[in-house]
């Protein structure tokens, strides 16, 4: 009888997952300078020897072990980075959230377990919190009503023109955000054209009884801050949604229109479903960002407009507050990461590929 063989490596995918998860913590660890030394060295060694193992794994098993390892293997290279770049700088940021200075002129941080940092975030700076969100809020609500029309016409109606507007869409970041920012500090200046058409039309008095004007100024105004962050983030809310409504087959609206649909009806219950999973993605690339800025309000707004990503560059960079800035951080991130959560429960993303 011939001899069968016998599998030189059991359960490989064990081998893999065992491999990718040691040697993110062993990175994730060095970065964040939980270890240092000659520990340091010897933990870069063993992320080292994790990956010949994992290479001697795949070569020794056979066909089927390499076939259960390959995911892990290709998982590792954007595991580690992820670990080294994105976890490890977490973790300090944590760290230090949970610090004290023991002076205002201190370099360092003492670690003590201080969630005094967490309470000061919250009452302190809870009114720059509340602006943020609702900031953002208002921009991604405007940004869909503004973006989603112009990406239908893109879409449906661009023809021979579709790539020229895309082009047109992606032209602002071909200059700098702070430049586009500027610009339109200039732009709503109390002289500047946008002001000046206002009162020419007499629409001033209108906007002042809506609060989109103060004094029959726009500059500093919550409205302009709002303006910015709308006009910033939009591309980020078109190119998502373009590419949802790109992949809507016209023949599905005919379809609908043959079984006596109307063009409305037809748009509200096939086009705008399957457009639904950019709306999600857009709504994320325009709000997460959005809420974190601190540009639009540094420039275009006033000291009762400022949001909470000018509080945390204060106290990380005038105030010298490391510990605090970084628990304002986390709370900024915890609230988002929620946010999130709830939005893509009802909206889902199993779509968004």
């Amino acid at each position: 009888m011939p001899k069968q063989d016998v599998p030189r490596v059991r359960r490989p995918e064990l081998v893999g997952l065992a491999a990718l998860v040691g040697a993110g913590f062993l990175l994730t660890a060095i970065g964040a300078r939980w270890i240092s030394g000659p520990i340091a060295i010897l933990a870069l060694g063993l992320v080292f020897a994790s990956i010949v193992w994992l290479i001697v794994t795949a070569v020794m098993g056979g066909p089927e072990a390499r076939r259960r390892i390959a995911p892990y293997g290709l998982l590792k290279p954007g595991a580690l980075w992820l670990a080294l770049f994105y976890l490890a700088p977490l973790m300090t940021l944590l760290r230090l959230s949970l610090s004290t200075l023991p002076s205002r002129f201190a370099v360092d941080a003492q670690f003590d377990w201080n969630f005094g940092n967490y309470l000061d975030a919250f009452t302190d700076f809870g009114a720059q919190f509340q602006r943020a969100f609702l900031y953002a809020g208002i921009a991604t609500v405007l940004t869909i009503l503004i973006g989603y029309p112009l990406a239908y016409v893109i879409a449906f109606r661009g023809g021979k023109y579709r790539n020229l507007m895309l082009g047109l869409v992606v032209v602002p970041f071909f200059t700098s955000y702070l430049i586009r920012t500027i610009a339109w500090r200039s732009l709503l200046n109390d002289t500047g054209q946008v002001v000046q058409l206002l009162d020419a039309i007499k629409l001033s008095g209108l906007l002042e009884s809506l609060g989109i004007m103060d004094n029959g100024r726009i500059l500093q105004t919550p409205a302009a801050v709002i303006g910015g962050l709308t006009y910033n983030f939009l591309p980020f809310m078109i190119l998502p949604i373009y590419v949802s409504l790109e992949k809507v087959d016209p023949g599905l609206v005919d379809a609908a229109q043959d079984l006596y649909s109307t063009s409305t009806a037809a748009f509200r219950k096939v086009v705008l479903p399957l457009s639904m999973p950019g709306v999600f993605a857009g709504t994320l690339l325009t709000f997460i960002p959005a809420a974190g800025d601190f540009v639009n309000a540094l420039y275009l707004g006033n000291p009762s407009t400022t949001m909470i990503g000018n509080s945390i560059q204060d106290q990380f960079l005038v105030q010298n507050n490391v510990p605090l800035a970084s628990a304002m951080s986390f709370v900024l991130m915890a609230i988002i990461t929620v946010l999130v959560l709830v939005y893509s429960r009802f909206f889902g993303t199993e779509d968004l590929a």
